[in-house]
């Protein structure tokens, strides 16, 4: 999922790195002081999901639990990821600095819009209702994540097409793992703390 420095276009470099920052902007504004514990386990479980890669072809995939991070977090995934993606960058040189700002909005972007989607059917019903509705959020940030670098590597010239293209193959199954892990955590959040789920300064509903 991490796009590496010097992939990309300029102009796409930079457009997701205004829009990126934008997002880091308003996570930062709705993040709590009680929904920091939250953020950092969170950013702390996306770091270590995304040093475990498995080869398939050419390329490799990983988990990278975003679907999880947005449904939890909310906006405030923008920044819970941002410190993952930093420190992988930093320590494992996975993705790059240059293109940060393009990682973090194909991966946080997909978990707010999942949040957006899915999040009150998430806190609302039973647990097993929620944890089917946080499967599906899962699986559907992991797709639009890899739409996202899929579109970035296209708009960066055709001589792309064949790794956008071979993006979208390689996370089909990575969508199903995903949705799985990611309705199993909601299930036993609900059961246990379905506060987890509620929206920033109002009550579980």
């Amino acid at each position: 999922m991490h796009i590496v420095d010097g992939a990309l276009a300029t102009p796409v470099v930079i457009a997701e790195a205004v829009l990126a920052v934008g997002g880091l902007a308003m996570g930062l504004s709705r993040l709590p002081m009680e929904r920091i514990p939250a953020a950092g386990v969170l950013s702390a479980a996306f770091f270590v999901a995304g040093l475990i890669h498995v080869p398939i072809g050419p390329s490799s995939v990983h988990l990278v639990l975003n679907g999880l991070a947005g449904l939890v977090l909310g906006w405030a995934a923008f920044p819970a990821l941002f410190v993952g993606l930093v420190l992988q960058a930093a320590f494992f040189g996975f993705g790059g600095l240059t293109v940060l700002g393009v990682n973090l909005l194909n991966i946080a972007g997909p978990a707010v819009l999942v949040w957006l989607v899915f999040g009150a059917m998430v806190r609302r019903g039973s647990p097993m209702a929620g944890a089917v509705w946080g499967g599906i959020a899962g699986a559907a940030s992991i797709a639009g994540t890899a739409l996202a670098v899929a579109a970035a590597l296209a708009l960066s010239g055709d001589a792309f097409l064949p790794a956008a293209k071979l993006v979208l193959l390689a996370h089909v199954p990575v969508m199903a793992v995903e949705g799985l892990l990611t309705g199993a955590a909601v299930y036993f959040a609900r059961v246990v703390k379905p506060d987890l789920f509620a929206v920033p300064g109002r009550v579980a509903s």
